[in-house]
């Protein structure tokens, strides 16, 4: 071997196409034949049947190209073969970065679950979907009841009224019983009309009161309920004051009914003497029966026109 010739058996020049090449068969290369190398004279056999080495047993030495033996070592599990270098180690080799994939959040390398998105989007749309739904079902009974919208009442509209709210409606807006003189039961007095001023039906009046045992009756019907009411009696006196004694449903009241000169009229002139009084009374529900009349100690100079009732006790 002289310097600058290492010989064709170099590893650098076993190159196993080179009997395809004109240098290549000028040193002697040649096609492969049998199970030996191929390529340069003299080259290495480094073909190995699949499955042969069995990773951490002791394999044979091998000879190097140069006649050497080299122990072959075993290498325990894990650990790099001294023989071999990984692609990524060479220059030009794969890229050593590794590419961390995303985690899903369960500690598996595993991208976005996009799977459990597609459910939830999936969830959403079907439950607005079954909410418009119900909507319309529940507009569509609204018309079949109402027909028209708005023109339904609610429910406390429908309710009809207790019949104790009615009664007390109707006890507060009835018309209460009112009467002239000449729908008095009379005793020992008499009706006229000579006499201007009076407000009852025609102008009449009752006349003659002025005696003991004297007495107009009223009887009215209709009462809603029994409680507290108020009797206004219409009256005229000669300008000076009188009074008489009342009686309701058979009981005489200790109030006698005041016929004072609230006119102010000049004596002797009953036709400026018309004015009114009142008393506070008792009432039973339906029929009552009220009475005034000139008893001894009355002074009952006075002419009488009308009587009227007025629902509670009232101060005027």
């Amino acid at each position: 071997m002289t310097p600058g010739n290492n010989g064709a058996s170099t590893p650098e020049e076993d190159d196993p196409f080179g009997y395809l090449y004109a240098d290549g068969q000028a040193n002697g290369a040649t096609p492969p034949s049998g199970g030996g190398g191929y390529g340069y004279p003299g080259s290495m056999n480094r073909g190995r049947a699949v499955g042969e080495r069995q990773y951490g047993q002791q394999q044979a030495a091998q000879t190097t190209p140069y006649g050497q033996q080299v122990p072959q070592q075993p290498q325990p599990y894990g650990q790099p073969n001294a023989h071999y270098a990984a692609p990524e180690t060479m220059p030009g080799g794969a890229d050593t970065t590794r590419q961390v994939p995303m985690d899903d959040g369960g500690g598996r390398g595993r991208g976005p679950n996009t799977k459990g998105l597609l459910i939830g989007a999936i969830a959403v749309v079907a439950a607005v979907v079954i909410g418009i739904g119900v909507a319309m079902l529940g507009g569509d009974s609204d018309k079949d009841k109402g027909g028209e919208a708005g023109a339904t009442p609610t429910a406390s509209q429908r309710a009809e009224p207790s019949q104790s709210s009615t009664t007390a409606a109707a006890d507060d807006d009835a018309e209460l019983p009112k009467a002239d003189a000449k729908a008095l039961k009379l005793n020992l007095v008499t009706t006229a009309s000579d006499i201007s001023g009076a407000k009852s039906d025609g102008g009449i009046y009752v006349t003659n009161f002025n005696q003991v045992g004297a007495s107009v009756t009223w009887t009215p019907s209709g009462i809603p309920k029994g409680g507290k009411y108020t009797l206004y009696v219409g009256y005229g006196v000669p300008g000076k004051d009188a009074n008489a004694t009342l009686t309701v449903n058979g009981k005489p009241s200790t109030t006698p009914v005041d016929l004072k000169n609230w006119a102010n009229a000049p004596e002797g002139d009953y036709e400026k003497g018309w004015t009114h009084s009142y008393n506070w009374i008792q009432l039973n529900k339906g029929t009552n029966e009220i009475k005034i009349s000139c008893e001894q100690g009355n002074q009952c100079d006075a002419n009488l026109d009308q009587l009227w009732l007025v629902k509670g006790w009232v101060d005027s």
